[in-house]
């Protein structure tokens, strides 16, 4: 079957409905799911140096030490997770025994399980008895303060800049490059007499301030988007193409007064053949259309799109004529029009059932006559206003591909989106592009945080 680029354009709409109800199933969380540490490993360890605990976090030196290789070594049940902007974990020192010979790092899951952290290559380790990092060998460099018992001393991983860093008593002493890839496992080595610490590794509260330190860090990534400078006249031009594409026209004006006065005139490049006079096309019926719409009069809006634009409509099982059938029946359930809703959904979406790519969208919309409360129910999201949104944004994009200067498919794309919408997908993929060389390493891309941070800023 040969789908046009205007089926292209009312499926693209479908699919980013689906993705509104994948998203109401799911809870956006911070950090993507991992599992990550939870307790020490007490199987892979140093046999007959060290003794661990019932409670699997607390570790004691059980040997007299009569040797420098005789180190009491564990690591965590899981690697450090990488999905996320920093990892860290805490250590108490409870005893440090003889000589408080105590490490804190990471090691890799092949490391010699005799060996103090950062003596073995891929490994890194900030030791109490002389506060020097080691990193891969056994001679380390001045780091940071000696720590001994009553201290509580902390390793992470920052994603962003790629380093790992150490604190003492809630303050960082140090970072330093992170220099080795694949899984990383926090790691702790005991090896003097009667040396005892136990580990967090975030089931209780954490003396460093981790919160304080990720808003820190994404303070420094704010700002270096800030310095990198606009000319306002560009600014102007992309906020102005945004209107202009979604048929904002009373905004548009009034943009366009606030704006001659200090900004000269300036004129977006054209882009895949659909430059910005092409937006201005059927602004008023857009504009109108969207109204409607967003008002939930979606009979009025049909009669205008079969007396303005007949051929949108004329396939009544077209993705468009779905999407205006589907906010119908929705709006008649916000009414509480359930007998209505009822007759209308047996009408309308009969011909659609057999039809895979509608098949679960049509159960979602019979599905809101199912609950007394259907705004709290699982398909609660058809009743937002993002999905009027995404009902106005398909007949606005259709509007647009009536324009008779878009001739094929390349240039339909400059339908779907505004030049502000281009630059932030550019955005994104850029961050998941620098996500990716650094071994998909880091916090997930989530364009709503980024323009919080500068909306708090503010």
């Amino acid at each position: 079957m040969v789908i046009s680029h205007n089926d292209r354009i009312g499926f693209y709409f479908l699919e980013l409905w689906k993705q509104s109800a994948r998203a109401s199933t799911e809870m956006e969380t911070d950090e993507e799911q991992e599992e990550f540490p939870t307790e020490l490993n007490t199987i892979n360890i140093s046999g007959g140096f060290l003794n661990v605990l019932p409670d699997k976090l607390s570790v004691q030196y059980t040997n007299v030490n009569l040797h420098g290789y005789d180190v009491g070594v564990v690591q965590s049940n899981r690697p450090a997770p990488v999905k996320r902007l920093v990892y860290y974990f805490e250590i108490y020192v409870k005893n440090a025994g003889a000589k408080g010979n105590i490490g804190i790092g990471f090691t890799t899951e092949g490391f010699k399980m005799r060996r103090q952290p950062g003596w073995e290559a891929n490994s890194y380790g900030y030791h109490g008895d002389d506060g020097f990092l080691y990193h891969g060998q056994g001679k380390g460099e001045a780091f940071g303060p000696t720590f001994t018992a009553g201290d509580t001393v902390g390793g992470g991983i920052n994603y962003a800049s790629q380093e790992f860093f150490f604190t003492k008593n809630g303050v960082v002493v140090g970072t330093v490059p992170k220099e080795v890839k694949g899984p990383l496992f926090p790691t702790i080595a005991v090896h003097s007499q009667n040396e005892e610490v136990c580990v967090n590794f975030g089931k209780e509260p954490f003396v460093f301030d981790l919160k304080a330190f990720e808003r820190q860090e994404r303070a420094k990534q704010q700002m270096m988007i800030e310095k990198m400078s606009l000319p306002q006249n560009v600014s102007y031009g992309i906020v102005r193409s945004y209107l202009l594409h979604y048929g904002y026209e009373d905004t548009l004006k009034l943009f366009d007064m606030a704006s001659k006065s200090s900004l000269p005139p300036i004129s977006l490049a054209q882009e895949n053949g659909f430059s910005e006079q092409d937006n201005m096309y059927a602004i008023n019926h857009r504009k109108t259309l969207r109204q409607l719409i967003r008002n939930g009069k979606i009979d009025e809006a049909f009669g205008k799109l079969r007396d303005w634009y007949p051929q949108i409509v004329q396939n009544d099982i077209s993705a468009t004529c779905f999407l205006l059938h589907c906010q119908k029946f929705i709006e008649l359930v916000r009414a509480g029009k359930l007998e209505e809703a009822v007759a209308y959904g047996r009408i309308e979406f009969e011909r659609f059932y057999k039809m895979t790519e509608f098949d679960d969208l049509v159960k979602d919309c019979a599905a809101l006559l199912a609950y007394e409360q259907p705004e709290k129910s699982p398909v609660g999201y058809l009743l937002e206003e993002s999905q009027r949104e995404i009902v106005a944004d398909t007949v606005n994009a259709m509007i647009l591909s009536t324009n008779p200067l878009v001739r094929d498919s390349s240039q339909s794309q400059g339908c779907l989106h505004s030049y502000l919408e281009r630059l932030l997908r550019q955005l994104t993929a850029c961050y998941l592009e620098r996500r990716s060389l650094n071994g998909d390493q880091g916090e997930a891309f989530h364009l709503r945080r980024v323009l919080n941070s500068g909306k708090n800023k503010g």
